[in-house]
């Protein structure tokens, strides 16, 4: 764990994590629950810095049911998920507390929306550098690598800190 900036504390047997504990990563998303084995195992939360919220039950690692808590109370549930679908594009906020005047965009569900750096995306919960392929945290901390999915999703869909030009665009004349 040292090697990797991972710590835990809690119940141990044989040398491996086994029973209830705190599991921290080095993103400082942490887990609170079961062990077995050294992995995930039963009953268990993972609690991100973001202040969001996984609870699942874990089987090896594996979590096979579980709910997903955005930082604001609004729970995931994608039977019944009715917000920024393809349907009805407003944020939870904006259900909650209306549409702001015309001519005034809400750009995501941050009021005000998140400063994006030169070059990068705003994945909703850090910044994406096409580049390096890494996305920090809104404190600029290590979140993850992306993998070729993800890039393809955050250049498809994600919002940008640049302008660009679009629509119609005048030929210029020809000499």
């Amino acid at each position: 764990m040292e090697y990797t900036g991972s710590s835990y504390e809690g119940d141990c047997k044989n040398g491996r994590l086994e029973g209830k504990g705190q599991y921290t990563f080095p993103t400082d998303t942490k887990y609170d629950g079961e062990m077995k084995d050294g992995m995930f195992h039963g009953k268990g939360t993972l609690f991100f810095p973001n202040g969001s919220k996984y609870e699942a039950i874990w089987e090896d690692g594996i979590a096979v049911e579980g709910k997903y808590t955005f930082v604001d109370g609004l729970q995931y549930d994608e039977p019944e998920w009715l917000y920024c679908d393809g349907y009805d594009r407003r944020f939870y906020t904006e259900i909650c507390k209306g549409l702001k005047p015309a001519g005034r965009s809400q750009l995501t569900d941050h009021i005000p929306p998140k400063e994006i750096p030169e070059g990068c995306y705003d994945t909703g919960d850090g910044f994406y550098n096409p580049e390096t392929r890494v996305i920090v945290d809104y404190n600029h901390k290590f979140l993850r690598n992306a993998d070729d999915d993800e890039h393809a999703w955050v250049i498809r869909t994600c919002r940008k800190g640049w302008d660009e030009i679009v629509g119609y665009q005048a030929k210029p004349p020809q000499a």
